[in-house]
This record gives structure tokens, sequence and C-alpha cells, in this order.
């Protein structure tokens, strides 16, 4: 670019040069020759000063060109010799690597040679001390192995028995706890229900006013209701006798109306009857309704809702199953807000666990399994649905929500008084317990004791050490719970004791 402007300054002049002789041209044309002659010289001289500037403006660019280049030319040559430095150090390095790695390689040989050779030392040695041993490597082995175990036997006994105390002690601190929280802020009646099957009668001439004549009162009574009229000898009281509880209570209810009313014949029987299934139905509804308010679930469907209300004419034991739920609900809430589970799904699952009893009269199979797949027909989640299945153990609990069920469902039946066990049922499951205790091998006695509460299990010391008992204890405990339906905790209590007895004679 600075080459270009002195010859652009070159062309300028020459154009002004040109411009001067046109118009002496024309000048002279017009017969202005004088003045032309100025104008030339004019020219001439501008032109000539412009040349002078263009030759001393592109020798300064020349000059300046040539000094770069020489820098240039330096830069390349220092370059170019730091470069050769570079080189030679990059060699000198090479040849110490290549040296350092010949010789790593020869004290490497030299270490495998070593190896080998003590190798070969302790071949040879273990070959003298076994002809000393006269035992093997292996025996020798097995001998000290066996030797260990039983110097560390009577340690390790003590140490997981003190663990398993400390961790027992914790665990049961903490759950004791949570749980008497839980149920002391949660109380309620403890006396047991009994499903009424006995109606009381005003006078024994009552008795043949409802069989009436030739027993068309009792046989019409029966076909409406669906419930045996049992009249025998007793006095002043007839039995009702139904597997369904709700047609039960509509016979109480319309046999009451009835004997209120005075009138009692197969019309009466029949209108009495229809007035009855319609309070008990109004009944059954308000109870569902009441029950999940007074838990606070809402957005419970109606059918589920019927069943839970039929929960209030059903006992387990004894044990009103519709009070049992919704005692089980507040303290499953409860619970769930400690340990931070969903306590909405909870207390769900809780209200409704029990919901397959109200058609297990209908309906073939266990009653969780039933409500698990009723509440699944009416479009209840999937996680209340596990937890409705799994609160009887008939599949793997998975949830803390589902845990919870099951927990509560025994605190409310293991409640004094809340159940009714007879003493056949009470016998039979103490039999059980000691029989499950008896069928492992060196046992020499069991004691199902207080209550079935606690098993004593008394074994024989010779077959049976100190760490095999704490094992046998775990192992009863794991059958216990597999095999047998109870409340509560069952205690596994495994004695083991040696005596040495002589005589002085």
């Amino acid at each position: 670019m600075e080459i270009i402007l002195p010859i652009i300054a070159a062309v300028a002049g020459l154009a002004v040069g040109a411009g001067g002789i046109f118009a002496y041209n024309k000048h002279n044309e017009n017969g202005g020759k004088d003045k032309a002659d100025d104008l030339v010289r004019k020219a001439k001289r501008e032109a000539s000063d412009i040349v002078l500037a263009a030759k001393k403006e592109a020798a300064n660019v020349a000059e300046k060109s040539q000094n770069e280049e020489n820098e240039r030319r330096k830069e390349w040559k220092r370059t170019e010799n730091r470069l050769a430095e570079r080189e030679s150090a990059l060699d000198t390095k090479l040849d110490l690597l290549e040296k350092k790695t010949e010789k790593l390689t020869r004290q490497e040989k030299e270490l495998d040679e070593l190896k080998n050779e003590v190798k070969d030392i302790r071949t040879k040695q273990h070959e003298k001390l076994e002809k000393i041993a006269q035992l093997s490597k292996t025996d020798a082995r097995d001998k000290l192995m066996k030797m260990t175990e039983n110097d560390i036997k009577q340690d390790l006994v003590g140490l997981i028995a003190k663990e398993q105390k400390e961790i027992k002690h914790d665990i049961d601190e903490t759950a004791q706890a949570m749980l008497l929280t839980a149920m002391e802020r949660m109380s309620s009646e403890v006396t047991a229900d009994r499903t009424v099957t006995a109606l009381k009668l005003p006078d024994d001439e009552m008795k043949g006013r409802i069989i009436g004549k030739e027993g068309r009162n009792i046989q019409t009574l029966q076909r409406a209701t669906g419930v045996d009229v049992l009249v025998d000898d007793t006095p002043g009281m007839i039995v009702l006798s139904s597997f369904d509880p709700i047609r039960r209570q509509v016979a109480r209810y319309a046999l009451e109306r009835l004997m209120k009313d005075g009138r009692i014949n197969p019309a009466s029987i029949e209108e009495s009857v229809a007035k009855a299934e319609r309070e008990i139905e109004k009944e059954v509804v308000r109870a569902g309704e009441d029950a999940a308010r007074e838990v606070g679930v809402v957005g419970i469907p109606r059918e589920i809702l019927h069943l839970l209300g039929e929960l209030k004419f059903r006992t387990s034991y004894g044990q009103n199953v519709l009070l049992h739920s919704i005692e089980m609900a507040h303290m499953a809430g409860m619970i769930a807000e400690e340990i931070g589970a969903d306590k909405r799904v909870t207390k769900t699952a809780t209200l409704l666990h029990d919901i397959g009893k109200a058609v297990t009269h209908k309906i073939e199979g266990k009653h969780a399994e039933i409500g698990a797949e009723l509440a699944k027909k009416y479009g209840m989640p999937e996680p209340i649905v596990h937890a409705m299945a799994a609160h009887h153990d008939d599949i793997e609990p998975t949830t803390p929500e589902a845990i919870i069920v099951k927990i509560v469902d025994a605190i409310s039946a293991a409640r004094p008084g809340a159940r009714n066990i007879s003493a056949e049922n009470f016998a039979e499951r103490m039999k059980d317990l000691e029989n499950i205790a008896t069928s492992f091998s060196g046992i020499d006695k069991a004691y199902a004791i207080s209550a079935g509460r606690e098993i004593r299990v008394i074994v024989e010391p010779k077959q049976i050490d100190d760490l095999s008992a704490l094992k046998l204890a775990r192992d009863i405990a794991n059958k216990i719970e597999a095999t047998m339906s109870y409340p509560g905790v069952i205690k596994v209590n495994v004695i083991r004791e040696t005596r040495a007895v002589e005589y002085a004679k």
C-alpha cells in the first residue's frame, strides 16, 4: 500500500501536465500564446515537484520494507537456534532414558533370580518342617485353624451376644417410645363386643305369636330375612342364627318392631322386614361415612364406604371390626407422621384393611386378599392395595406404610380385653409353640409360659454349644413367625446349662 501511493502521485502529476498542455493548445487556438506558455511552465514545475516527492516517498517505503525484512530474518534465525538447542537436549535425555531402561531391565532380571532362589529355599524349609513335625502343610493349616477357632470361639460368642443386646436395646427403646406415644394419644374402649344372636321376649306367650298358626309367621320371617329363628325351651328368649351379620340385624330390628306393634302376621312381618332393611342400609352408609370422617380420610369410593359400614355389625374374636379399624387408623397416622411415611396412604389402608370380612361369607378366600381385590376393583391406588394385602403376611410388605398397617393391627388386637380367645384355642396355641420348639434337634424340653408370650427351650449342652444356641433361638423365632398367627410378640428363650457333679467318699 505504501508503494502504491507514490505511483498514484506521479500519475496525478502527469495528469496535471497533460491538462496544462491541453489548456495551452486551447488558448493558442484563441490567440493567447503567451499565457499558454506560462501555464505550461507552471504545470511542468508542479509535475516535477510531484515526481520528486513521489520518488522520495518511494525511497522511504523501500528502506522501511528492507528494515522489516532484516528483522524478520533475525527472528527466524533466533527461532532456528532455539529449536536446534531443544533437539540437542531431547537427544541427551533420550540417551539417559535408554541407559536407565537397560539398568532397570538388568535389576528386574536379578530380582526374578532372587525370588526364585527364595522360593526354592522356602520349599526346602517346608519339606524339612513336614519331616520334623510329621504333618503335611494342609494338615498343619487345618490344625492351626482349629486351634485358633477354639481360642476365639468364646470371645466371639460374647461379642455377638453383646452386640445383639445393645442393638436390640436401642431398637426396642426407640420402637417402644414411638408405639407408646401413639397408644397413649389414642385410647379407646377395650371391652369386647359380641354380635347379638339372642333376643329377649316380654313373655313366653310371645313365642307362640312369633311361631303363628301352623308356623306361618316364623316361616315368613325366616324366608324374608334368611335367618334361622330358633325357639326352644329357654324362657323369655329366642335365638337368631345366620352367617350374615346384616341379616341377623335385620331380623332383630324387625322382631323388635313387631313386638312393639303387637300385630304379628305374614303381611306385617314382610312390612317390618322391609322397613328394617331400609334402616340397616341407612345405618351402614352412615357408619362408613362417619368412620371416614372421624379418621380424616377423603376420596373413598361409595362402594368401599358401604363395605366399611357393614363392619359395624361384624366382630372378630368378640372385637368390633369397625371400631378396631378406626382405632388402628388413628395410631397408624401418628406413627406415619413420626417416621416420615405417607400419612394419607397409611390411614386409608389401615381403615380399609378388613373390608374383606364384610363379604367373607359370600366370597371364598382370605379376607386380606378379598379386601385388596375389592379396593383394586374400585380404583384405589396401588400403595393402599399393597398395604391392605400384606397386613397378615400373605404377601411380603415392601413399603413403610404396609409395615405400619401390620404393626398397628397387632397392637389393636393385643390390647388387654380387646379379643375373646376360648380356652381350647389358648391351649392349642400353647401346644403349637412347644411342638415347634421340640421339632429342632438337640432340644431337651420346651415350655410355653406367660400366656403364650414366651417359649423357654432347654437344650442338651453336649449337642448345642453357645454359638449354636444363638442360631437355634433365631431359627425357632423364624419358624414361629412363618407357621403361627398371633397378636403381639413371642419371646424365644434358649437355655444351655452345663453341670459338673462329683461325690466325695
